[in-house]
C-alpha cells in the first residue's frame, strides 16, 4: 500500500509540472544516450529537471543570441548540483596574482589557433565531477608550452596537482589556480605524465616521484589583472594562456557560436572554473577567444568554446597565466 501511494505521489507531481510526453519520450532518448539509470523516484525527479532546462534551451535558441545550446550530459541536474560538481567550491584570491608579463609591443596576427600550428595541443580531457578544472587549465598550458619549446607533447598529470599542490594554496576537487599550480611545480621541481600518475577524481595522497618528473617550470608569468590585451599578446607570440572566470547556468548547455552573457560578473572574487585560450578570431565583427574545457569532447564545439574577446567577460581577464619552461 505504500508503494502504491508513493507511485501516486510521484505521478502528481510529474503531472503537477505539467509534463508532456513529448518531453518524457526525449528524456528516455537521452538516457538511452547517456546510459542512465535510475530509482523510480530519482526517475521523476530528474525528469522534471531535464524538462525545465530543456524548455529553458529551446526557449534560447528561439531567440537572437550570439550562440546556441544544446542538451548534453549534465541535462538532468540543477545548476546548484553542476556547480557543487565542477565548479570551485572555494573563493581563489585572483587578485593575489601580481602581473609581470612584458608586452612584445610587436605586430600580431589577426586570429591564432596553436590547434593548427603544430603538435602543440592535447586531446580534450574529462575532469569529472570533481572541481579539479584548474589542474586540467594547468596541464594543458604546460603541455602546450613544453611542446612549443621541445617538439614533444606529452599528457601530463591533473591528479598530482590534486594530491599534492595543497601548500600552494591550492585544494584539490575544491579548487585552485593554475599560476599558483604552475608555481608548485616550480618549486617542487616536475611534474609527472598522466600515464604514470593517472586521474583518478578523487583527492588522495601525494605519489610525486622525483626521478620520474617529465615536465618542469623555470618561471611563471602572471598577466596584469584585468589587461586582455596582453592575453592576446602572449597567445599571438608566445603560447596557449591559462585563465579564469564565471560559469552562470546558460554556459552549462553550450553548444556552438560566441558566448556572452548579461548575467555573470567581471569580478575576481565571482571565476569558479579555469580553462584554456588556445586561440583567437573574430566572427561577423564580433572577437572570440578559442578556449579548451575540460567537460570531454562532446560538450561544447568538440570539447571547446568561443567566449566573447575585448570586454572582460564574465571577468575571464581577471586572472591569466602561463609558465616558462
Amino acid at each position: 500500500m505504500v508503494n502504491v501511494l508513493l507511485v501516486f505521489a510521484l505521478v502528481s507531481a510529474a503531472s503537477a509540472f505539467h509534463l508532456s510526453g513529448q518531453e518524457e519520450f526525449h528524456f528516455k532518448s537521452w538516457m538511452a544516450q547517456h546510459n542512465k539509470m535510475y530509482s523510480m523516484k530519482e526517475y521523476y525527479n530528474r525528469l522534471q529537471i531535464f524538462a525545465q532546462n530543456k524548455r529553458m534551451i529551446d526557449k534560447h535558441n528561439e531567440g537572437n543570441h550570439s550562440f546556441t545550446m544544446r542538451l548534453n550530459q549534465f541535462s538532468d541536474m540543477t545548476f546548484s548540483e553542476f556547480r557543487k560538481s565542477f565548479l570551485w567550491s572555494e573563493p581563489q584570491n585572483c587578485s593575489a596574482t601580481r602581473g609581470n608579463y612584458l608586452s612584445s609591443n610587436g605586430p600580431r596576427p589577426d586570429s591564432i589557433d596553436w590547434r593548427k600550428k603544430g603538435n602543440y595541443v592535447t586531446d580534450v580531457k574529462n575532469q569529472l565531477s570533481c572541481g579539479s578544472c584548474w589542474t586540467f587549465s594547468t596541464t594543458g598550458c604546460l603541455e602546450s608550452v613544453t611542446a612549443i619549446a621541445t617538439g614533444r607533447l606529452v599528457p601530463l598529470s591533473e591528479q598530482q596537482l590534486v594530491d599534492c599542490a595543497q601548500d600552494f594554496n591550492n585544494h584539490g576537487c575544491n579548487g585552485g589556480l593554475p599560476s599558483q599550480a604552475f608555481e608548485y611545480i616550480m618549486y617542487n621541481k616536475g611534474l609527472m605524465t598522466e600515464l604514470d600518475y593517472p586521474y583518478t577524481a578523487t583527492e588522495g595522497i601525494c605519489k610525486y616521484q622525483s626521478q620520474m618528473a617529465s615536465a618542469y617550470v623555470k618561471d611563471v608569468v602572471n598577466i596584469t589583472a584585468y589587461d586582455e590585451m596582453e592575453m592576446v599578446d602572449a597567445v599571438a607570440t608566445h603560447n596557449p594562456v591559462s585563465f579564469a572566470f564565471e560559469v552562470t547556468p546558460d554556459f552549462m548547455h553550450y553548444h556552438q557560436g560566441v558566448y556572452t552573457s548579461t548575467k555573470c560578473h567581471n569580478t575576481t572574487d565571482k571565476v569558479n572554473h579555469a580553462v584554456l585560450a588556445v586561440g583567437y578570431g573574430e566572427d561577423n565583427g564580433t572577437p572570440y577567444w578559442i578556449v579548451k574545457n575540460s567537460w570531454s569532447s562532446s560538450w561544447g564545439i568538440d570539447g571547446y568554446f568561443l567566449i566573447e574577446r575585448g570586454k572582460n567577460m564574465c571577468g575571464l581577464a581577471a586572472c591569466s597565466s602561463f609558465p616558462v619552461v
